[in-house]
């Protein structure tokens, strides 16, 4: 069955989940607010420049993990996708990932944040394929750090690569939704590339080799 892979952020949804989830952290007084903020900011703005150091921006955005329990971030988690999330779905994507399902196709998602944040995102969406950055946990709590390689620009076909290894799939027939020119490597190897609501360098990209581009909001 053909692949219908999904970005994330600004592509499934209308905002960042990474700079949403730092900016709820703030909100609730479960990091230092000042600082926080100031690093999310500075490393958003890397990533839309396409200057981000994943490893570096990851262990940032993954350690305040490190300090609670499962049982307190699954509440915190749960209040973050009522109060961020779910007033960002987008009905279009959702009707998309529906044409695609009714054809048949299998739907996955592969977003350069984490696991922890994006999996019960993309479960709304009713998709369970999901590719990201997997945070590291040990005796039952994160540690504060990533393991594997980072789903980030050439990471996300990495990854990609060894899941369809894994699963035995293929890219025949595959298409990429994505919005950023950091997925220009991804976009760049399935059969059927397009840009949903590009940020402007994706945009002028995309123009350049005809690939359609996509209004979900």
């Amino acid at each position: 069955m053909p692949l219908a892979i999904f970005d994330m952020d600004n592509t499934l949804i209308s905002g960042d989940s990474d700079y949403l989830w730092g900016e709820f952290l703030c909100e609730i007084g479960a990091v230092d607010v000042e600082t926080h903020r100031e690093k999310n900011e500075h490393y958003f703005q890397q990533y839309n420049l396409g200057t981000l150091d994943i490893h570096e921006y990851s262990e940032f955005a993954i350690e305040p993990l490190s300090r609670f329990s499962m049982d307190e971030l699954a509440l915190m988690h749960e209040q973050f996708i009522t109060e961020k999330i779910k007033p960002i779905i987008l009905d279009k994507a959702q009707q998309l990932i529906d044409k695609h399902k009714s054809q048949g196709d299998t739907v996955l998602v592969i977003t350069a944040t984490s696991r922890f944040v994006t999996e019960a995102i993309a479960n709304l969406y009713g998709i369970e394929d999901i590719l990201a950055i997997e945070a590291e946990i040990v005796g039952g709590r994160y540690t504060g750090k990533i393991v594997g390689i980072p789903t980030y620009g050439s990471g996300k076909v990495e990854n990609l690569m060894l899941w369809l290894t894994e699963f035995d799939e293929t890219l025949e027939g595959s298409s990429f939704y994505s919005d950023s020119h950091n997925d220009i490597p991804l976009l760049d190897v399935v059969d059927n590339p397009v840009a949903v609501n590009p940020n402007d360098a994706l945009r002028v990209y995309a123009e350049g080799r005809d690939w359609p581009i996509l209004d979900l909001r």
